[in-house]
């Protein structure tokens, strides 16, 4: 009977949570959307966790010119711990930008009813509205470059907590360097979880994925029966499935703007493409220097 009295209570806590964690995406998704379409003011929303912002200009740059002949530059100005400015763009061999190609624009907005010149500076002025790359939607019409954008502002979002301005360099098209990739988040999130991706690449080619969250005692969530009864509940999936379908989703494309996007469990499968794609980057380096992701944690409204 007092086994039956305390489990009730954990129950209900862990569905409460769950519907929190769910509501809050919504209103973040909203928000965000709200944001983009015009208004560029800063998120309002409390800093409960992760180091602010070190004022300066951060900057990062692809290595290499893609196969149609471009490639991605970045930088995002901070002043008083907030971004007051995003600059992310593509340029040609001769420096050019892409946002100006009439060619370019027209094409690609024949092909997808969207082109540089409208998608790139929503993707910016998202940034500065939201203050976090994972807060940024896709673009419709510019998914690979909304991928690319998200995964780019992350990294200099950590570059700009350390306050370190080197230039970052991406060799977007390098062979992976065979070793052990790491990534941890440091705070627990909102839900009291934190991601951590353990990224194997041999042969050039990544063979094993450890993927997963941990809670304040380091117990898994994927382990966590109470917890993948009540999501599984709401959402029609938990941990159980998710966490490996996205592990293995990465294994069979071995591109993480490519991994498949799990049903009710949008916001896990975002993060996990966006931290995956980060691991990837530091593969196509051969940096096995862990990563600890000092993760912005926003009070909930």
């Amino acid at each position: 009977m007092h086994i039956k009295k305390l489990l009730l209570p954990l129950g209900l806590l862990i569905i409460m949570m769950l519907a929190a964690c769910g509501s809050n995406e919504n209103a973040t998704k909203s928000n965000t959307e709200k944001k983009a379409s015009g208004s560029s003011e800063p998120a309002t929303a409390k800093l409960i966790a992760g180091a602010p912002l070190k004022d300066g200009t951060y900057s990062l740059k692809e290595k290499e010119l893609d196969s149609h002949g471009w490639k991605a530059t970045m930088s995002i100005t901070v002043k008083d711990g907030k971004i007051t400015k995003s600059d992310y763009n593509y340029v040609d061999k001769d420096g050019k930008l892409k946002s100006d190609n009439a060619a370019y624009e027209k094409a690609m907005k024949a092909k997808n009813g969207i082109g540089p010149k409208e998608y790139i500076p929503k993707l910016n002025k998202a940034l500065v509205a939201s203050q976090d790359a994972q807060q940024v939607e896709a673009v419709s019409g510019a998914t690979e470059s909304s991928n690319h954008f998200i995964n780019y502002a992350q990294q200099l979002i950590q570059a700009a907590q350390k306050g370190d301005t080197t230039p970052i360099v991406i060799d977007a098209y390098a062979k992976l360097k065979d070793g052990t990739y790491k990534l941890a988040e440091k705070n627990l999130g909102t839900t009291g979880w934190k991601t951590f991706i353990d990224m194997t690449v041999k042969g050039g080619k990544i063979t094993k994925v450890n993927y997963d969250f941990l809670d304040k005692n380091g117990k898994l969530k994927s382990e966590n029966a109470a917890y993948e009864k009540a999501m599984k509940a709401k959402s029609g999936v938990g941990p159980k499935e998710y966490i490996p379908a996205l592990s293995k989703s990465l294994l069979d494309k071995q591109n993480a703007e490519e991994v498949d996007v799990v049903s009710g469990a949008t916001h896990s499968s975002h993060s996990f493409r966006i931290y995956a794609a980060q691991l990837i980057n530091a593969a196509q380096k051969g940096d096995t220097t862990p990563i600890e992701v000092d993760n912005l944690v926003f009070q909930e409204k």
